[in-house]
């Protein structure tokens, strides 16, 4: 924070003078701090935060309200994805800048024409995943899900930002991996952490990570092409041909498409892997869901797009898990003038820190907030809710453009994958979250799957 820190000093929190990156790792991560905080301090803290300073969360749905409009990240807090991009760091673009091209990628994220163009290459790359699992399943092997469902949504998500998917199974999990390892070293800089391993090797290894990723996404840009685009960027299936159509330079499309592939790969991912351990706990649920599926999909083993507005309880589900486990557990803004959050009053230049988690886990909206409930998303029962309530996507105009895309994947996936196994847990494994990025499970999830009867 930037501001003046005297104004924000009535606002409750730990010692200003605190390591605030040692309080991160002591807690678990910066998303069970965030649990511990708002636990201790109530709704609106303030807190030491390794690249802003001091920040300002706010985990009460109405009071970000007053936050909702904000259109600026904090540079020095998104400073660790810098090195991903060569034409300027698309997270904290000015707003001048980042609302036309936010445009154009909703036009294609967002846009159902794109969805439906996709849908069928979406389930051809999630039967093949159900095949191979089904292979194991067979000899009686566990699956490792957030490893094989990450990969699987980066595949997915290279056949939508890039015109075709990675050549190989291998090379999606080489992507990943090269992802792993610059996140891991930026991430370490940014709070300090202590890394296993040679400092100096990380850093050759994380250079040589992005390296490959440039070179991978170069390489099927190139082999995509940027001429004679029109027509596909008239009905926006394409990202490419809609941002060479709005004038993007190239360097910014190799940049958005790196950064839609780093943001997809492992949310989406995740997102699925954490539904299915929840169903898995919760069998109630998991023979509910089947059922749905039984009764709209009939014999067949994958839905059509249309089919997915016919799956409300799988949508609920999908919905829950987010809630528990959101896949992003936080976001940040930086407000551009005073900001009035209830009693108190925040300067211009104050880091707003968003604890999606504490917001989701809030027990004056959520009764029993962590307890498994589909139900809560009925309409019925989010009619009388905030809208901040649930934010797993983010707020305002900086919230995730690939939302509805996100959602159309999980969906699809589950339905492929809930209609043809049961899912069980591998007994004794401990499944701890972990913020990586995004919210992982330490040691993955690993499951043994069993064919069901109707399949």
């Amino acid at each position: 924070m930037r501001g003046d820190g005297s104004t924000t000093s009535r606002i409750p929190g730990p010692p200003l003078e605190d390591d605030g990156a040692a309080a991160i790792v002591a807690a678990g991560g910066l998303h069970t701090y965030q649990l511990k905080l708002h636990a201790e301090y109530g709704p609106v803290v303030r807190f030491p935060l390794p690249g802003a300073d001091v920040a300002v969360s706010v985990a009460d749905p109405v009071l970000l309200e007053a936050t909702a409009k904000i259109d600026k990240r904090p540079e020095e807090l998104f400073a660790f994805l810098a090195p991903l991009q060569e034409s300027g760091n698309l997270q904290t673009m000015p707003a001048a800048e980042h609302g036309p091209w936010r445009r154009v990628m909703l036009s294609v994220l967002a846009g159902r024409p794109s969805h439906e163009a996709h849908f069928a290459r979406f389930t051809a790359l999630t039967s093949e995943l159900a095949g191979r699992w089904a292979a194991r399943a067979a000899s009686g092997e566990a699956v490792a899900l957030q490893k094989d469902l990450s990969e699987l949504s980066l595949r997915m998500i290279c056949e939508y930002a890039l015109g075709s998917g990675l050549e190989s199974e291998e090379s999606a999990g080489r992507v990943v991996s090269a992802f792993e390892d610059v996140l891991t070293e930026y991430l370490a800089r940014l709070y300090h952490a202590d890394v296993p391993g040679d400092a100096e090797e990380r850093r050759v290894r994380a250079d040589e990570a992005l390296a490959y990723l440039r070179a991978t996404v170069d390489r099927v840009l190139a082999a995509h092409g940027t001429h004679g685009t029109s027509g596909a960027a008239a009905d926006r299936s394409d990202m490419i041909a809609a941002l060479v159509e709005a004038g993007e330079p190239p360097a910014r499309i190799r940049d958005s498409v790196l950064m839609t592939m780093l943001a997809a790969h492992h949310t989406t991912g995740v997102a699925i892997s954490w539904t299915l351990y929840l169903l898995a706990r919760h069998p109630d649920a998991a023979a509910r869901a089947a059922a749905e599926l039984d009764r709209v999909l009939g014999g067949r083993a994958a839905p059509d797009y249309g089919d997915l507005r016919e799956l409300p309880y799988l949508e609920r589900v999908v919905k829950e898990a987010m809630r528990l486990y959101p896949p992003g557990p936080y976001g940040a803004r930086e407000t551009t003038e005073d900001l009035v959050l209830g009693e108190y009053t925040v300067p211009a230049g104050t880091t707003i820190f968003y604890p999606f988690w504490a917001v989701h886990m809030n027990p004056g909206y959520w009764p029993e907030p962590e307890r498994f409930d589909p139900g809560r998303f009925t309409p019925e029962a989010s009619a009388g809710r905030p809208r901040l309530a649930y934010i797993p996507f983010g707020l305002g105009p900086r919230g995730c453009e690939g939302a509805a895309l996100a959602m159309v994947e999980a969906e699809l996936v589950l339905a492929i994958l809930l209609k043809r196994f049961r899912f069980h847990l591998v007994p004794e494994q401990t499944v701890t979250p972990i913020e990586r990025f995004v919210l992982w499970a330490a040691e993955d999830i690993r499951m043994i799957l069993r064919p069901r009867p109707s399949a």
